[in-house]
């Protein structure tokens, strides 16, 4: 083999791994994103959390408020699908893993009990009834999407996917786009939400992230979404990684 057919495999190799280098930095949050949450955690294997909630105002990023605590999924933290980059070769959500969705992520949309509550005019919310429909089956064309029936649900399969009515945890929920509609990829995670957490945040959760109810109020009461609010969820390792690169908080 001589020296042109050695290095050339080489050369090939060296190129696709800047290739991938470059596409990770050329991420960055979206400039007209103005809102954002931003949740680091111990580390991947971590199910608890700091937030702190920022806005950006003159082009830079300032905390609003002081940090408060959250829980994670029970096994912590993996590579969700969200706006950012995915490392080449890394892990990513699966369905029933026990672990929440790590990267950025936009966010809006809210379901509950309460007939209202105080909220933004622009941003949507639903009271949940006996119809309303959030799907967890991979193997179903509504998967990840919430679904209103025209009826009661009737068989099996329609109330396993019917959101929660009864359960204080779920009284207040706030969509998380990981593995959001248009493009919903089959078995890589569903059902994502900020919502109150159990027993004054003992308990670890299935993946969503979970804050006190007072916290999670206050939150849903500040975002416009006209101001793009985001979700940043890493690992203090990723957070420090990433955070100049992608121009985080």
């Amino acid at each position: 083999m001589n020296l042109h057919h050695m290095i050339r495999p080489i050369l090939l190799q060296l190129s696709c791994a800047i290739a991938a280098l470059a596409g990770a930095a050329a991420f960055e949050l979206p400039a007209a994103s103005s809102q954002c949450l931003v949740g680091i955690a111990d580390s991947w294997d971590s199910s608890t959390a700091t937030l702190r909630y920022y806005e950006k105002s003159g082009g830079r990023w300032q905390q609003v408020g002081t940090p408060w605590q959250a829980r994670l999924g029970k096994k912590g933290l993996v590579w969700g699908i969200g706006m950012h980059p995915v490392p080449k070769g890394a892990a990513t959500k699966k369905e029933g893993d026990w672990r929440s969705p790590a990267g950025v992520f936009a966010i809006g949309g809210a379901w509950g009990y309460d007939a209202t509550i105080r909220k933004h005019p622009r941003l949507f919310y639903r009271q949940v009834t006996p119809r309303d429909l959030w799907v967890e089956d991979p193997a179903s064309e509504h998967y990840n999407r919430h679904l209103i029936l025209e009826r009661d649900p009737s068989s099996p399969w329609e109330r396993k996917q019917q959101m929660k009515q009864t359960d204080p945890a779920h009284a207040l929920k706030l969509f998380i786009a990981h593995n959001a509609p248009p493009k919903v990829i089959p078995g890589e995670g569903s059902s994502i939400f900020f919502h109150i957490w159990r027993a004054g945040g003992s308990k670890p959760t299935a993946g969503c992230t979970t804050m006190d109810e007072q916290k999670l109020r206050d939150l849903i009461a500040r975002l416009d979404p006209a101001r793009r609010p985001l979700y940043v969820l890493l690992p203090k390792s990723g957070y420090e990684e990433y955070r100049d690169a992608w121009k985080l908080p």
